[in-house]
Protein backbone atom coordinates (compact mmCIF):
# COMPACT_ATOMS: atom_id res chain seq x y z
CA UNK A 1 0.00 0.00 0.00
CA UNK A 2 1.69 3.65 -0.98
CA UNK A 3 0.74 6.39 1.04
CA UNK A 4 0.66 9.91 -0.55
CA UNK A 5 2.43 12.72 0.91
CA UNK A 6 1.47 16.56 0.39
CA UNK A 7 3.78 18.74 -0.25
CA UNK A 8 1.77 21.94 -0.76
CA UNK A 9 2.21 22.35 3.14
CA UNK A 10 5.78 23.05 2.55
CA UNK A 11 6.50 23.84 -0.59
CA UNK A 12 10.27 24.69 0.12
CA UNK A 13 10.53 21.30 1.47
CA UNK A 14 12.56 22.75 4.47
CA UNK A 15 14.45 20.27 6.53
CA UNK A 16 12.79 20.10 10.47
CA UNK A 17 14.83 22.34 12.49
CA UNK A 18 17.84 20.63 14.77
CA UNK A 19 17.93 21.15 18.20
CA UNK A 20 18.89 24.70 19.20
CA UNK A 21 22.90 24.99 19.49
CA UNK A 22 24.19 24.94 23.67
CA UNK A 23 25.18 28.39 24.80
CA UNK A 24 28.95 27.45 27.07
CA UNK A 25 28.43 30.39 29.11
CA UNK A 26 32.52 30.23 31.35
CA UNK A 27 32.34 29.30 34.98
CA UNK A 28 33.46 32.72 36.87
CA UNK A 29 36.23 32.19 39.51
CA UNK A 30 35.56 35.08 41.56
CA UNK A 31 38.61 33.48 43.94
CA UNK A 32 40.99 34.25 41.84
CA UNK A 33 40.04 38.02 40.82
CA UNK A 34 39.91 38.33 44.68
CA UNK A 35 43.08 36.48 44.80
CA UNK A 36 44.81 38.37 42.20
CA UNK A 37 43.31 41.83 44.15
CA UNK A 38 44.92 40.73 47.09
CA UNK A 39 48.41 39.81 45.59
CA UNK A 40 48.54 43.58 44.35
CA UNK A 41 47.62 45.10 47.32
CA UNK A 42 50.57 43.62 49.39
CA UNK A 43 53.37 43.99 46.38
CA UNK A 44 51.88 47.85 46.14
CA UNK A 45 52.35 47.69 50.10
CA UNK A 46 55.45 46.19 50.03
CA UNK A 47 56.99 48.79 47.47
CA UNK A 48 55.55 51.63 49.07
CA UNK A 49 57.23 50.73 52.59
CA UNK A 50 60.56 50.69 50.81
CA UNK A 51 59.73 53.76 49.09
CA UNK A 52 59.24 55.35 52.76
CA UNK A 53 62.25 54.05 53.64
CA UNK A 54 65.05 55.86 54.75
CA UNK A 55 67.53 54.08 52.05
CA UNK A 56 69.73 55.55 49.78
CA UNK A 57 69.21 53.91 46.59
CA UNK A 58 71.73 55.36 44.59
CA UNK A 59 74.65 53.66 46.15
CA UNK A 60 73.74 50.83 44.71
CA UNK A 61 74.20 51.62 41.35
CA UNK A 62 77.59 53.56 42.98
CA UNK A 63 79.12 50.22 44.28
CA UNK A 64 77.77 47.70 41.71
CA UNK A 65 80.38 47.53 39.84
CA UNK A 66 83.16 48.42 42.44
CA UNK A 67 86.22 46.64 42.01
CA UNK A 68 86.10 44.78 45.63
CA UNK A 69 82.65 43.82 44.81
CA UNK A 70 83.70 42.24 41.41
CA UNK A 71 86.23 40.92 43.18
CA UNK A 72 83.97 38.97 45.48
CA UNK A 73 81.93 38.02 42.51
CA UNK A 74 85.35 36.33 41.39
CA UNK A 75 85.91 34.55 44.30
CA UNK A 76 82.38 33.54 45.49
CA UNK A 77 82.23 31.71 41.93
CA UNK A 78 85.44 30.71 42.42
CA UNK A 79 84.38 28.94 45.42
CA UNK A 80 81.45 27.50 44.57
CA UNK A 81 83.36 26.03 41.21
CA UNK A 82 86.15 24.27 43.68
CA UNK A 83 83.54 23.08 46.34
CA UNK A 84 81.14 21.77 43.42
CA UNK A 85 83.88 19.73 42.06
CA UNK A 86 85.08 18.32 45.40
CA UNK A 87 81.51 17.65 46.64
CA UNK A 88 80.64 15.38 42.80
CA UNK A 89 83.87 13.56 43.11
CA UNK A 90 83.77 12.57 46.64
CA UNK A 91 79.90 12.10 46.18
CA UNK A 92 81.05 9.52 43.38
CA UNK A 93 82.71 7.51 45.27
CA UNK A 94 80.78 7.51 48.04
CA UNK A 95 77.55 6.22 46.00
CA UNK A 96 79.85 3.49 44.46
CA UNK A 97 80.67 2.58 47.81
CA UNK A 98 77.22 2.53 49.23
CA UNK A 99 76.02 0.56 46.48
CA UNK A 100 79.25 -1.71 47.52
CA UNK A 101 78.21 -5.88 48.38
CA UNK A 102 81.11 -5.24 51.10
CA UNK A 103 79.94 -4.69 54.69
CA UNK A 104 82.53 -2.23 55.98
CA UNK A 105 82.56 0.11 52.51
CA UNK A 106 79.58 0.26 52.57
CA UNK A 107 79.15 1.08 56.64
CA UNK A 108 82.26 3.95 56.20
CA UNK A 109 80.00 5.69 53.61
CA UNK A 110 76.76 5.54 55.36
CA UNK A 111 78.39 7.03 58.40
CA UNK A 112 80.18 9.87 56.41
CA UNK A 113 76.92 10.70 54.84
CA UNK A 114 75.09 10.44 58.22
CA UNK A 115 77.47 12.54 60.28
CA UNK A 116 77.62 15.67 57.37
CA UNK A 117 73.94 15.69 56.78
CA UNK A 118 73.51 15.77 60.22
CA UNK A 119 75.21 18.60 61.22
CA UNK A 120 74.70 22.45 59.76
CA UNK A 121 77.01 23.85 57.89
CA UNK A 122 78.48 26.39 59.42
CA UNK A 123 79.36 24.00 62.45
CA UNK A 124 81.33 22.05 60.06
CA UNK A 125 83.22 25.51 59.00
CA UNK A 126 83.67 26.53 62.47
CA UNK A 127 85.30 22.90 63.47
CA UNK A 128 87.84 23.00 60.40
CA UNK A 129 88.85 26.82 61.71
CA UNK A 130 89.24 25.80 65.13
CA UNK A 131 90.98 22.38 65.36
CA UNK A 132 94.06 24.22 65.71
CA UNK A 133 92.81 25.15 69.31
CA UNK A 134 93.63 21.22 69.47
CA UNK A 135 96.22 19.92 67.17
CA UNK A 136 99.23 22.02 67.16
CA UNK A 137 100.54 20.74 64.08
CA UNK A 138 99.87 19.23 61.34
CA UNK A 139 102.11 15.77 60.18
CA UNK A 140 101.85 13.90 57.83
CA UNK A 141 105.26 12.18 58.22
CA UNK A 142 107.76 13.21 55.53
CA UNK A 143 105.09 14.66 53.04
CA UNK A 144 104.47 17.41 54.88
CA UNK A 145 104.59 18.77 58.39
CA UNK A 146 103.41 22.69 59.14
CA UNK A 147 101.65 24.45 62.37
CA UNK A 148 97.64 23.85 62.33
CA UNK A 149 97.29 27.78 61.68
CA UNK A 150 99.41 27.97 58.85
CA UNK A 151 97.76 25.13 56.79
CA UNK A 152 94.50 25.76 57.94
CA UNK A 153 93.74 29.03 56.00
CA UNK A 154 90.63 30.53 54.91
CA UNK A 155 90.36 28.96 51.80
CA UNK A 156 90.88 25.74 52.80
CA UNK A 157 88.72 25.90 55.39
CA UNK A 158 85.83 26.91 53.23
CA UNK A 159 86.94 24.42 50.78
CA UNK A 160 86.58 21.65 52.96
CA UNK A 161 83.55 22.66 54.90
CA UNK A 162 81.33 23.16 51.75
CA UNK A 163 82.95 20.45 49.63
CA UNK A 164 83.14 17.68 52.87
CA UNK A 165 79.42 18.60 52.99
CA UNK A 166 78.30 18.42 49.79
CA UNK A 167 79.86 15.18 48.96
CA UNK A 168 77.37 13.60 51.42
CA UNK A 169 74.39 14.83 49.26
CA UNK A 170 75.67 14.20 46.07
CA UNK A 171 76.48 10.76 46.73
CA UNK A 172 72.44 10.36 48.01
CA UNK A 173 72.09 11.75 44.43
CA UNK A 174 74.11 9.47 42.61
CA UNK A 175 73.01 6.40 44.49
CA UNK A 176 69.64 7.29 43.30
CA UNK A 177 70.78 7.70 39.76
CA UNK A 178 72.74 4.56 39.95
CA UNK A 179 69.58 3.20 40.91
CA UNK A 180 67.20 4.11 38.53
CA UNK A 181 69.26 2.46 35.86
CA UNK A 182 67.74 -1.01 34.93
CA UNK A 183 69.28 -3.92 36.29
CA UNK A 184 69.13 -5.76 33.04
CA UNK A 185 71.52 -3.14 31.82
CA UNK A 186 74.02 -4.50 33.74
CA UNK A 187 73.25 -7.86 33.63
CA UNK A 188 73.65 -7.84 29.69
CA UNK A 189 77.27 -5.56 29.83
CA UNK A 190 78.72 -8.44 32.02
CA UNK A 191 77.19 -11.15 29.86
CA UNK A 192 78.86 -9.53 27.18
CA UNK A 193 82.09 -9.82 29.16
CA UNK A 194 82.88 -6.43 31.04
CA UNK A 195 83.87 -5.49 34.08
CA UNK A 196 82.07 -4.00 36.58
CA UNK A 197 83.88 -0.69 36.34
CA UNK A 198 83.70 -0.54 32.59
CA UNK A 199 79.79 -1.25 32.84
CA UNK A 200 79.42 1.82 35.04
CA UNK A 201 81.54 4.53 33.21
CA UNK A 202 80.24 3.05 29.72
CA UNK A 203 76.49 2.19 30.68
CA UNK A 204 75.42 2.59 33.86
CA UNK A 205 76.23 6.62 34.50
CA UNK A 206 75.42 8.04 31.08
CA UNK A 207 71.98 6.84 31.65
CA UNK A 208 72.10 7.74 35.01
CA UNK A 209 72.72 11.46 34.17
CA UNK A 210 69.37 12.31 33.46
CA UNK A 211 68.32 11.32 36.61
CA UNK A 212 71.60 13.24 38.15
CA UNK A 213 71.72 16.42 36.25
CA UNK A 214 68.42 18.25 37.69
CA UNK A 215 69.00 17.95 41.51
CA UNK A 216 72.85 18.81 40.86
CA UNK A 217 71.97 21.53 38.83
CA UNK A 218 69.50 22.68 42.29
CA UNK A 219 72.88 21.70 44.45
CA UNK A 220 74.87 24.05 42.01
CA UNK A 221 72.75 27.09 43.02
CA UNK A 222 72.40 26.35 46.93
CA UNK A 223 76.17 26.06 46.71
CA UNK A 224 76.83 29.84 45.22
CA UNK A 225 74.17 31.22 48.12
CA UNK A 226 75.85 29.08 51.05
CA UNK A 227 79.03 30.30 50.06
CA UNK A 228 78.28 33.48 52.10
CA UNK A 229 78.61 31.78 55.17
CA UNK A 230 82.24 31.60 54.56
CA UNK A 231 82.68 34.93 55.70
CA UNK A 232 82.22 33.61 59.53
CA UNK A 233 85.26 31.87 58.53
CA UNK A 234 87.45 35.14 57.57
CA UNK A 235 87.15 34.35 53.78
CA UNK A 236 86.03 37.20 51.82
CA UNK A 237 83.79 36.97 49.32
CA UNK A 238 80.61 38.69 47.96
CA UNK A 239 78.86 38.83 51.02
CA UNK A 240 82.29 40.17 53.27
CA UNK A 241 82.94 42.97 50.82
CA UNK A 242 79.53 43.89 50.98
CA UNK A 243 79.81 43.96 54.52
CA UNK A 244 83.11 45.88 54.41
CA UNK A 245 81.75 48.33 52.29
CA UNK A 246 78.76 48.83 54.07
CA UNK A 247 80.50 49.34 57.39
CA UNK A 248 82.66 52.39 55.51
CA UNK A 249 80.39 53.95 53.55
CA UNK A 250 77.23 53.93 55.73
CA UNK A 251 74.83 52.13 53.92
CA UNK A 252 75.23 48.32 54.92
CA UNK A 253 71.04 47.69 54.21
CA UNK A 254 71.93 49.46 50.81
CA UNK A 255 75.00 46.46 50.04
CA UNK A 256 73.08 43.99 51.70
CA UNK A 257 70.48 44.71 48.79
CA UNK A 258 73.47 45.04 46.39
CA UNK A 259 74.64 42.06 47.34
CA UNK A 260 71.38 40.10 46.55
CA UNK A 261 71.41 41.72 43.43
CA UNK A 262 74.17 39.84 42.64
CA UNK A 263 73.78 36.38 43.79
CA UNK A 264 70.33 37.13 41.48
CA UNK A 265 72.07 37.52 38.59
CA UNK A 266 74.55 34.68 39.26
CA UNK A 267 71.29 31.68 40.14
CA UNK A 268 69.44 33.23 36.99
CA UNK A 269 72.87 32.63 34.33
CA UNK A 270 73.26 29.29 36.52
CA UNK A 271 69.70 28.15 36.21
CA UNK A 272 69.50 29.22 32.40
CA UNK A 273 72.76 26.57 31.78
CA UNK A 274 70.78 24.13 34.06
CA UNK A 275 67.92 23.92 31.80
CA UNK A 276 70.56 23.28 28.64
CA UNK A 277 72.53 20.51 30.21
CA UNK A 278 68.80 19.00 31.86
CA UNK A 279 67.28 19.24 27.97
CA UNK A 280 70.88 17.78 26.22
CA UNK A 281 70.43 14.32 28.62
CA UNK A 282 66.67 14.22 28.11
CA UNK A 283 67.45 13.05 24.11
CA UNK A 284 67.18 9.37 25.23
CA UNK A 285 64.14 9.83 26.66
CA UNK A 286 61.87 12.65 24.82
CA UNK A 287 60.95 11.65 20.91
CA UNK A 288 60.93 15.43 20.66
CA UNK A 289 62.31 18.10 22.93
CA UNK A 290 60.45 20.70 24.57
CA UNK A 291 60.94 24.39 22.79
CA UNK A 292 63.90 26.54 24.42
CA UNK A 293 62.86 29.79 25.82
CA UNK A 294 64.25 31.47 22.40
CA UNK A 295 61.87 29.03 20.51
CA UNK A 296 59.11 30.32 22.48
CA UNK A 297 59.09 33.95 22.16
CA UNK A 298 60.13 33.19 18.22
CA UNK A 299 57.23 31.33 17.98
CA UNK A 300 54.75 34.22 20.15
CA UNK A 301 55.82 36.60 17.94
CA UNK A 302 55.62 34.66 14.81
CA UNK A 303 51.57 33.87 15.90
CA UNK A 304 51.46 37.63 16.52
CA UNK A 305 51.74 38.50 13.39
CA UNK A 306 49.90 36.19 11.11
CA UNK A 307 46.81 37.98 10.35
CA UNK A 308 43.49 36.88 11.98
CA UNK A 309 41.23 33.97 9.84
CA UNK A 310 44.00 33.03 7.15
CA UNK A 311 47.53 31.96 7.11
CA UNK A 312 50.35 34.08 7.45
Amino acid sequence: MTVDIDKSADPQNTPPAGPEAVRAIPVRHYGRYVSAVIAIAVLVAIVYAFGQGKINWHAVPDYFFDDRIMTGVGKTLMLTVLSMLIGIVGGIVLAVMRLSKNPVTSSVAWFYIWFFRGTPVLVQLFLWFNLGLVFEYINLGPIYKDYWSDFMTPLLTALLGLGLNEAAYMAEICRAGLLAVDEGQTEAAHALGMSHGKTLRRIVIPQAMRVIVPPTGNEVINMLKTTSLVAAVQFSELFRYAQDIGQISGAPVEMYFLAAAWYLIMTSVLSVGQYYIERYYARGSSRQLPPTPWQKVKATMSSLGRPKGGMA
